[in-house]
C-alpha cells in the first residue's frame, strides 16, 4: 500500500491564503480558532490547543463492523490504522466533520476522529489531533445528530431533542445544556446561531426557528409534507419534502424559506429521502427509486434526474465533477450530470452479492475535493478513487475488520 503525501493545488492555495490573511482576520473571536489580538505575545492566528495545524486536508475514515463491534480510524495522510472502542449493534454511522456518531441500541457512541476543518469563508484551517473515544449520548439507533461549532443537537425517534455543548465534546466530555420542549419531526438542525425544526401534527409540518434556549423566535411561512433529509450548504439549509425541498436562509437576522419543487409528480418511493454531497458543495444527490438518482443544484434551484442502473448509493463532488453511482454490478459508474451519459466505470469493486435498498448497511461513497472512497465490507477493503481520472483506483487499503459502516472526517 502506498501513501499519498502530495499537497494538492487547493491545499497549496489554502496555505498561501492563510499566510496572506493572518493579519486581516487575526482579530476574529472564533470559538474554533481561539484567536487573540491584544499584544505581540498573542496566540497565533488559527491556534487550537492540543491540535496541529496543517497545510492540507487531514482526512480520516471512521469504520465499524456492527456484528463484531470492531471500530477503526484510517488516517488517509499517513496510511495508519487506529483501533478504537468496540461498539456492537450500530445501525448507522453519521458525522459532523470531526465527530463520528455510532447509533446503537444502548446509546449513540461519540468518537473524536481528531481531524477537522475550520472555514473562515475566505480561507480555511485544517487540524489534526489525537483520536479518542468520548462516550455515549443517551440516544438510540434511530436518533439523528446535527451540529455546528457551538452545539450538537440529538433528536430521538420520539422527537425529543437534547443539545450538547460542543466545546465540552472537543475536550472529551459529554455535557447536555438543555432539552427542547418539542416534539419535533426529523432532525433539529443548528444554523446561524439558531435551530431549525418541523412542528405540528399530521403529515404536513410547519417550519419553525428556535433560539438556543429552545424558544420559538420565527415561523417562516413554509410548510413541508412528510419532511425527510437535510443538508447544510453555503447557500442555506436544504430540507427535503414530498414535493421537493425547502431552502432556508438567514440574512440580517431574518429567516426565509424558498421552495424548490421537483416540477413533476414524483411517486413516494422515488422521492429524495436523504442527501449525499461533498462538504462545502452546493450540489446534492439522492436515490430516485431503484434505477435513477436525483441531483439538486442548490445554486440554480434545479432538480435533475439521471437514469442509471440499479442504485446502491451515489454522490458527487459537484462543480462540474461527475455523478458517482455504485450500482448492483459492484462497479462504480461515472455520469455526466448535464446529459446523463455514462462517462466511465470501474471493474467490480465489491465482494459477494450486491443489492440495492440494503438500508444503513449499504456501501457508501465518501467524497472530498480530489478523491472518493468506497467500502467493500466482505472484502475487508476500502478503495480510493481518483474521480477526475476516469475513476482510477489510486489506492487500496487492506483492513483487519469488515468496514460495514464508513464516514469521512477532516473535510
Amino acid at each position: 500500500m502506498t501513501v499519498r503525501r502530495n499537497v494538492t493545488p487547493w491545499a497549496s492555495a489554502a496555505l498561501v491564503l492563510t499566510a496572506m490573511l493572518a493579519t486581516s482576520c487575526s482579530g476574529e473571536k472564533s470559538n474554533d480558532a481561539r484567536a487573540a489580538t491584544s499584544s505581540s505575545s498573542a496566540t497565533p492566528h488559527g491556534y487550537v490547543e492540543g491540535a496541529q495545524e496543517a497545510a492540507e486536508q487531514q482526512s480520516r475514515l471512521l469504520l465499524n463492523d456492527p456484528d463484531s463491534g470492531s471500530s477503526r480510524v484510517l488516517d488517509l495522510i499517513t496510511g495508519k490504522i487506529h483501533k478504537t472502542a468496540r461498539v456492537k449493534g450500530a445501525a448507522r454511522l453519521s458525522t459532523d466533520g470531526r465527530f463520528g456518531y455510532l447509533h446503537a441500541g444502548g446509546g449513540t457512541h461519540v468518537l473524536d476522529s481528531g481531524a477537522w476543518m475550520v472555514d473562515h469563508g475566505d480561507h480555511v484551517h485544517y487540524y489534526r489531533a489525537a483520536i479518542r473515544d468520548v462516550g455515549a449520548l443517551p440516544a438510540g439507533r434511530q436518533s439523528q445528530v446535527r451540529s455546528d461549532k457551538a452545539v450538537s443537537a440529538a433528536t430521538d425517534e420520539d422527537g425529543r431533542t437534547v443539545l450538547y455543548d460542543r466545546s465540552k465534546l472537543e475536550k472529551g466530555k459529554i455535557a447536555s445544556s438543555r432539552t427542547l420542549a418539542g416534539p419535533y419531526t426529523g432532525a433539529v438542525v443548528p444554523y446561524e446561531e439558531h435551530l431549525l425544526a418541523f412542528a405540528g401534527e399530521g403529515g404536513t409540518k410547519k417550519l419553525v426557528v428556535l433560539d438556543r434556549e429552545g424558544k420559538r423566535v420565527a415561523s417562516p411561512d413554509a410548510e413541508c409534507e412528510e419532511p425527510r433529509g437535510d443538508a447544510v450548504t453555503r447557500r442555506g439549509v436544504v430540507l427535503g419534502c414530498a414535493d421537493g425541498a425547502l431552502l432556508v436562509r438567514e440574512e440580517d437576522g431574518a429567516f426565509t424559506a424558498e421552495e424548490i419543487p421537483y416540477g413533476e409528480e414524483v411517486p413516494a418511493e422515488e422521492r429524495a429521502a436523504s442527501f449525499s454531497r461533498r462538504p462545502g458543495s452546493d450540489t446534492l444527490t439522492a436515490p430516485a427509486g431503484n434505477d435513477a438518482v436525483w441531483v439538486l443544484d442548490v445554486t440554480e434551484r434545479k432538480w435533475t434526474r439521471v437514469d442509471t442502473g440499479p442504485v446502491v448509493t451515489a454522490n458527487t463532488a459537484g462543480e462540474g465533477s461527475p455523478l458517482l453511482v455504485l450500482e448492483s454490478d459492484g462497479s462504480l459508474h461515472g455520469y455526466d450530470i448535464a446529459d446523463g451519459k455514462e462517462t466511465a466505470r470501474t471493474k467490480p469493486l465489491l465482494t459477494g452479492e450486491v443489492r440495492a435498498n440494503t438500508g444503513s448497511r449499504a456501501p457508501v461513497i465518501e467524497i472530498d475535493r480530489s478523491r472518493a472512497y468506497v467500502n467493500d465490507a466482505k472484502g475487508k477493503k476500502v478503495f480510493e478513487i481518483d474521480y477526475n481520472d476516469d475513476l482510477r483506483v489510486a489506492r487500496t487499503f487492506d483492513l483487519d475488520v469488515e468496514p460495514v459502516l464508513m464516514a469521512e472526517t477532516g473535510r
